[in-house]
């Protein structure tokens, strides 16, 4: 194929790369409420479609000049894309926007200082591509350190196709192709075209079709984190029951009632480092088996977020028992299953809205007097 039908080819993969990425922003903003990872697929989605445009053959180099340096602050959102991801918890922060505006500050040194100071520009252009394979990593590392505890089985498969190909476009495509090292006029070697171009082209292309399959699949619903477990604080719903329970897809009763009977008689939560594999040995159900009766049939998302949910209720219990009065609250929560009183506090303030300590301040004395005044407060309202 000549170069005109590489220039072509390129073209169109890029058209239909922004095509796509058009059509997911505006699907995106639809949603309501927008959760942290809708805001930031959004925001992937409009740079990936500006990357494609800014990057194509003959675009001129003044629109490279200023579109670039916001650009390259998309490893940041690929960053935080994949925390909001992959980690059901995950909450956008002050801190993340500050991060990405001083990517951006760094982009702009960089492309503004070229006509005077060019130094400077290679200094920030080596930091913008380091500070790429940095995020690069750390999404990685998201990636890999939350992949064993993930019971959604579409978004632990989706997670190795859509990093792999993000890390790859980012590593060999996008960080090179940000603000080149050698002292050629910025922006002549990304635009002109050539197999570099094609791959990026290509790259940008399968991307945007991975995650339009993902947003857009008739099972897109559950790549999404939202919330699938009532509130913690609805004590009268059983563990992990969704709001929309006949949407689910039945699971065996049997391994339910093996599993709950596992979990409220033996309490098997309490054991140190259990894990989704050594659950299902003692169940002696395969793992994958085990992954869907929790997901689908108890609704949680995160193995350690259903063992969390009882380890909480234990220790409830406890801080409401007036016999448990002068128990440290290290002593209940390593009782109940938790290592240290660090991820205890902050998984029961999550589940409840309020620390160990005020939990337990709240609570009455003695629960048969707390009964017994509801009943009287119901008298006094009937009456009335």
């Amino acid at each position: 194929m000549n170069g005109i039908g590489l220039t072509a080819l390129d073209l169109g993969l890029r058209g239909a790369a922004s095509g796509l990425f058009v059509m997911m922003v505006l699907v995106l903003l639809r949603l309501r409420p927008a959760t942290p990872h809708a805001i930031l697929g959004l925001v992937m989605s409009a740079g990936g479609a500006g990357f494609a445009i800014a990057t194509a053959p003959f675009i001129p180099t003044t629109t490279f000049w200023w579109t670039l340096p916001v650009l390259s602050a998309q490893p940041v959102v690929f960053w935080l894309w994949a925390r909001a991801a992959f980690d059901d918890d995950f909450a956008l922060r002050p801190w993340h926007g500050l991060v990405w505006l001083a990517v951006i500050a760094l982009g702009f040194t960089a492309s503004l200082s070229w006509p005077m100071w060019p130094e400077v520009t290679k200094v920030c252009a080596k930091a913008l591509s380091g500070l790429t394979l940095i995020f690069a990593l750390l999404a990685m590392v998201q990636t890999v350190k939350t992949w064993r505890d993930d019971l959604v089985a579409r978004r632990r498969l989706l997670r190795v196709a859509v990093l792999t190909l993000n890390l790859g476009f980012m590593a060999m495509v996008a960080a090179p192709a940000l603000l080149p090292l050698h002292m050629a006029p910025l922006g002549t070697v990304a635009n002109t075209g050539g197999l570099g171009s094609l791959a990026s082209a290509l790259t940008l292309c399968v991307l945007a079709m991975l995650a339009s399959w993902n947003l857009f699949g008739a099972n897109a619903a559950t790549a999404l984190p939202t919330p699938a477990v009532v509130a913690a604080g609805d004590a009268g719903a059983p563990h992990g029951t969704e709001a929309m329970a006949g949407d689910r897809p039945a699971v065996a009763p049997l391994l339910l009632r093996r599993l709950d009977h596992l979990m409220t008689v033996e309490r098997i939560y309490r054991q140190e480092g259990l894990s989704i594999g050594g659950l299902a040995a003692r169940l002696n159900v395969p793992e994958y088996r085990l992954r869907q009766a929790i997901n689908e049939g108890l609704g949680h998302r995160n193995f350690n977020a259903f063992l969390n949910r009882y380890r909480i209720d234990e220790a409830k219990a406890a801080l409401s028992d007036p016999t448990q009065r002068d128990v440290p609250v290290l002593t209940i929560a390593i009782d109940a299953g938790f290592q240290s009183i660090g991820p205890f506090n902050r998984a029961f303030k999550a589940a409840t809205g309020v620390t160990p300590t005020e939990f337990r301040r709240q609570a009455p004395a003695d629960p048969r007097a707390g009964a017994a005044e509801t009943a009287s407060d119901l008298r006094i309202r009937q009456a009335d």
